[in-house]
């Protein structure tokens, strides 16, 4: 006999215990934000799928539980997009109930007058009513979601935030506690290859001297003690990092408080190979040092004429 869709459900949650450490369940009203909240969530590190359809969220979290790379932190957009299998949705969330399994639900309202000017200003269609005014839409598809919006953990109301508050309410109620945060990338280039698109911040130290005119030192990069030496006792160099460590200091916690997800710092000198090199591992240690997520890249190193790194 064929199982029906509740009965596939039970069993699959009746299996062995899922690795995925949290499940967040996002729905609720068109034009209230989820996609925006989405966006927010998948920059906390959440591994986002959009428009699933219900029946299919044990399969998902059993999927996710037996990846190659661990899936730990899950986030499922279900809405009326899904049309008649939104319905399942709550029949879903009772076997999940019965079965343990830990979810949160996050729903996602505004007002209509916001929901309606969002509609306007965007210029589409409500999906459930394509063919009639945009409020009969919102009526309707609050009728559906009201024994949803009952199973909510969170409710967030968007009618008058800004995005960056609802990327702060996101941030408070889902921030993991792995230290995900601002991703730093310390890039050094060289200017004659082009300079990085990426880049948030550029700094020229063109500046400074050249170890390339050395012939003791032109075939060695900037990692290697000799060069770093030669370009640190400089007194524009002194004079250079004194000023540069308290504009870093400073600069990357407003980066950090703005919320910004990535910040790319390029460091760029004439051929990527010395200067550059040099200066970038700096603020790369620098900013180790006070413990921020930070990687270091020499893109153009390898580029040059380098016998030594």
């Amino acid at each position: 006999m064929e199982k029906n869709f509740v009965e596939e459900v039970q069993t699959d949650f009746e299996g062995e215990n899922s690795e995925v450490t949290r499940i967040i369940i996002v729905t609720g009203l068109s034009g209230s934000g989820k996609t925006q909240a989405c966006r927010f969530l998948e920059d906390l590190g959440y591994f986002c799928v959009d428009n699933l359809p219900p029946v299919f969220i044990p399969k998902f979290v059993e999927l996710c539980s037996h990846a190659s790379s661990h899936v730990s932190h899950v986030v499922l957009v279900v809405d009326t997009r899904s049309r008649e299998f939104f319905d399942n949705l709550l029949h879903v969330l009772e076997e999940m109930d019965k079965a343990d399994q830990d979810y949160e639900v996050l729903f996602m309202d505004a007002s209509d007058d916001a929901i309606i000017r969002r509609y306007k200003e965007t210029r589409r269609r409500h999906p459930m009513a394509p063919s009639a005014r945009i409020s009969e839409g919102i009526a309707k598809e609050r009728a559906r979601l009201e024994s949803v919006r009952g199973k909510a953990t969170y409710i967030i109301d968007t009618s008058n935030l800004a995005k960056t508050e609802l990327r702060d309410k996101i941030k408070q109620l889902f921030g993991k506690n792995e230290g995900v945060g601002m991703n730093i990338s310390v890039l050094s280039f060289g200017f004659k290859f082009g300079m990085p698109l990426d880049a948030d911040m550029v700094l020229d130290v063109r500046f400074l001297p050249n170890p390339f005119y050395l012939e003791n030192l032109r075939h060695k990069s900037g990692t290697v003690q000799e060069v770093a030496d030669y370009i640190s006792e400089k007194t524009v160099t002194q004079e250079f990092i004194k000023k540069l460590d308290p504009f870093v200091e400073f600069l990357v916690p407003q980066y950090v408080k703005e919320g910004k997800s990535q910040l790319v710092i390029a460091v760029g000198c004439t051929g990527g190979m010395h200067r550059s090199v040099f200066i970038a591992k700096h603020i790369f240690d620098l900013l180790a040092k006070k413990g921020y997520n930070v990687n270091l890249e020499h893109r153009d190193l390898m580029k040059n004429d380098v016998w030594e790194t």
